[in-house]
């Protein structure tokens, strides 16, 4: 927070010392935020108050001295030359007009809220946060700090972490002058987040700087340990454009560990002090659905204000001295200073050439791929033996490693998640890192080659080894445009807001079996019958093994097939929001029955069949007495991202329809769940990956809305072979004349019956020659995995232009 830079902008000339009632934090940032937002009462100490201290010591030369020849890269040096200039600090004197004037300012804050009145006092720098540089964490903040005389020495100590050594590094780095940079401290009445909740938010997506969500995330206690990365915290996204349309749009929720919690001390030696959260605690949200859609409306009105992407502290007050318990409070607001700052023209992709032997994983920063030697370093006071290149293997970060992060070549760290302080470093450097790993600096040998491969998605990766990968670099400024949609098939919602950056014409294919596999899975219908199977408990040892599961994986829920909707719909909403508003066409689930028996207590409902690709798959399983109360949770949650999240661009598809009765039972279950076609723009397409689709088209258009041709299960059934077997695959091929007639077919009869069709299968990312026979036949749209999207849409402006 650059106080001194508030009052600047709200065009106070006459700086006071100590800001007063008429310069209180609060009114400050009551006029620089827009109402309503709530903010803790305070205090500023300004700049001119740390620069007549300076003077008043007459400190200014022998800091200089001290600075003149530092070698910053001298890490023993550093510290020495930094511990020196906070001593000189330290122990000076405060002017007694100066403290005077802070303990008259706290003893008004004393007035309203009682004697000892806890605060928090937290340094900001004229040079911090600033567009192209955070200096996050450089200076020091103190939380519940009580007295006028603690407040006076607290003040002081703020003072002194202006030239802390990552602070005096830091502004080597970036080319501040030291003596044009003053520190500024702000007194705020603390927020009882001790007994609540707090975290930090962001007005983007940290990882791939998607703009459209509001990224939150939340532990219990004082805010400071996700900071420092000391507990993995829980995380929601908030989609902003249909929060503004008034939907609740939370997008997605997931459970942090919060293995423990900063908590107030008994004594002002130690003011806060660690303690271990409950087993309740770690099962349940630190925030309600209302209090995040309240946080995230907060973040755009801030954003709207400063006109960027924004890096905000929030807390929640737990006991009422903040006017109302329970009570949500912003308590400080920087700009995000990583992508917003970005302006490449082009798309980088990292990708290995090889596999190698995982060590252990973590949450991914970042999507590069960096490799070195293992430095492991369990203790700050060893950082000086860490060399450049190094992938640096440690418990934690705090600001004192910076240093050697900025020399590393990738980080690995035990604790931590999206929003601590290594993770922030790293995204800032540009330099992979995974965090929360548990225990890297356990299973990693120092000295080790290893490669840190953060490419594929939400979970990071430290292999053993140096494994070969490469970079792909793709200028966005030449792509043409074209008249045939280029679209994508999409399955890892993690990976959405990455992809959805590819320049696209939307989904044409959103599986959602790696949602129910990796998310949920658990078998529909063991949620739907958790209560039966509850009370078989004592007559199966095996029933008992699939409850207990159960129970581990929904601790928040009673009902447990709301489970299965929610992330169903959370996986979804991902996926749709990174495209929005382009169509999103979600496939209902294609399990085999074999797919399906690896689930959780799917052995209990699955039949063991002899060919499963041609066996109860697809539309035939959801008009099945059998099967639809496990279908009806999917219209649930295509409902609940439509009609609750806002999300109208998605749309449905069924696959694998034999036949058009197959098809119209399919719409009446739809509509008994709540899914009316046509209904708020939703439309129904079928998958034509069946030589029925093809034979039938004329039938087939006349209840669905369009078609998508699945030329993976139709060569398979047009050419009579198992895709699988190695024996007949030599004669699998999708352009095989057979199948290439069908696909042509199906195009004219669409077109002659003025529906859209598109293809969504491997062929036109394999072969460019069938993209160009799709582009002949005038295809509406070719769906294509993300590696291919690109190439395809320069091959098929080339194709449209020739014809």
């Amino acid at each position: 927070m650059s106080l001194i830079l508030w009052f600047e902008e709200i065009g106070i000339k006459d700086i006071p010392l100590v800001g007063g009632k008429n310069a209180s934090l609060g009114e400050m940032l009551q006029k620089l935020s827009p109402k309503g937002i709530n903010i803790p009462d305070g205090f500023a100490v300004t700049a001119e108050a740390y620069k007549y201290f300076i003077k008043y010591n007459g400190l200014l030369e022998p800091i200089k001295k001290l600075l003149s020849d530092l070698d910053k890269s001298n890490v023993t040096e550093l510290k020495e030359r930094g511990k020196k200039i906070r001593s000189l600090i330290l122990n000076g004197k405060m002017p007694d007009d100066l403290s005077e004037a802070i303990i008259k300012a706290y003893k008004e804050l004393e007035s309203k809220y009682g004697l000892n009145v806890d605060v928090a006092v937290r340094s900001s720098a004229t040079a911090e946060d600033l567009p192209d540089a955070s200096f996050a964490g450089q200076q020091e903040t103190y939380l519940n700090i009580r007295g006028s005389e603690n407040v006076v020495n607290f003040v002081k100590k703020c003072f002194a972490s202006l030239f802390t050594d990552r602070a005096i590094s830091y502004r080597i780095d970036k080319g501040f002058d030291h003596f044009n940079v003053y520190l500024s401290a702000a007194v705020q009445k603390m927020v009882r987040s001790d007994v609540a909740s707090s975290g930090v938010m962001f007005t983007l997506d940290t990882e791939s700087g998607f703009r459209d969500v509001v990224y939150i995330t939340g532990s219990w206690g004082l805010g400071e340990y996700i900071v420092q990365g000391i507990v993995n915290p829980d995380e929601f996204y908030v989609f902003k454009p249909t929060l503004k349309q008034g939907y609740r749009a939370i997008i997605s929720k997931k459970l942090g560990a919060k293995q423990q919690k900063l908590v107030y001390g008994k004594t002002q030696e130690r003011p806060t002090i660690s303690k271990k959260t409950t087993l309740e605690e770690r099962q349940r949200f630190v925030l309600s659905d209302d209090e995040i859609l309240t946080l995230a409306k907060w973040a755009i009105l801030i954003e709207e204000h400063y006109e960027k992407p924004m890096d905000i502290e929030w807390a929640k007050d737990g006991d009422g001295v903040n006017v109302g318990t329970g009570k949500l409070f912003i308590v400080q607001a920087r700009p995000e200073t990583v992508h917003s700052t970005k302006t490449e023209n082009y798309y980088e992709v990292y990708e290995l050439k090889d596999t190698g032997t995982v060590l252990c994983s973590g949450m991914a920063v970042g999507s590069k791929i960096g490799q070195g030697k293992a430095r492991v370093i369990k203790d700050a006071s060893n950082i000086h033996l860490f060399k450049e290149g190094e992938v640096l293997i440690t418990d934690m970060t705090d600001p004192d490693w910076e240093p050697i992060m900025k020399i590393a070549s990738a980080i690995v760290t035990n604790r931590g998640g999206r929003t601590c302080h290594a993770a922030i470093v790293s995204r800032e450097l540009g330099i992979p890192c995974v965090v929360g790993t548990g225990n890297a600096t356990e299973v990693i040998n120092d000295g080790r080659m290893v490669t840190i491969d953060c490419s594929k998605g939400e979970t990071g990766y430290v292999l053993d080894g140096l494994i070969p990968y490469e970079v792909k670099r793709i200028d966005l400024t030449t792509l043409p445009s074209t008249k045939t949609k280029i679209m994508m098939n999409v399955g890892i919602p993690e990976q959405a807001f990455i992809q959805g950056q590819i320049p696209n014409d939307g989904v044409g294919l959103a599986r959602i079996e790696f949602i129910i596999g990796s998310h949920i899975g658990v078998h529909p219908l063991a949620l739907v019958e958790y209560p039966k199977l509850k009370e078989k408990v004592k007559e199966s040892k095996r029933i008992e093994k699939i409850v207990k599961e159960i129970e581990k994986r929904t601790p928040n829920y009673e009902i447990k097939s709301d489970f299965y909707v929610d992330k169903l719909a959370q996986g979804i909403a991902m996926i749709a929001a990174a495209f929005y508003p382009n169509d999103v066409i979600v496939r209902f689930s294609d399990f085999k029955t074999n797919e399906y028996a690896n689930l959780i207590g799917g052995e209990l409902y699955e039949p063991v069949e002899s060919n499963p690709m041609i066996g109860w798959r697809g539309a035939s399983r959801y008009y099945d007495p059998k099967f639809e109360p496990a279908f009806a949770l999917e219209c649930f949650a295509i409902k609940k991202v439509r009609e609750e999240m806002g999300l109208i661009n998605v749309k449905v598809m069924v696959p694998f329809c034999r036949t058009v009765e197959e098809g119209r039972k399919v719409i009446d279950v739809m509509k008994k769940y709540g899914l009316v076609q046509g209904e708020k723009g939703l439309e129904v397409y079928v998958m034509c990956e069946i030589p029925s689709n093809v034979i039938l088209a004329d039938e087939f258009a006349e209840i669905f809305d369009g078609f998508s041709i699945g030329s993976n299960d139709l060569t398979q059934l047009t050419l009579g072979l198992d895709r699988d077997s190695e024996l007949v695959s030599h004669i699998y091929d999708e352009r095989n004349e057979a199948v290439k007639r069908l696909v042509k077919q199906v195009i004219e009869i669409a077109k002659k019956k003025g529906k859209k069709i598109g293809i969504c299968g491997q062929a036109p990312s394999d072969f460019p020659d069938f993209a160009e026979f799709l582009v002949e036949c005038g295809i509406d749209s070719i769906s294509l995995i993300p590696d291919t999207v690109l190439k395809t849409k320069l091959l098929v402006a080339q194709k449209e232009k020739s014809l």
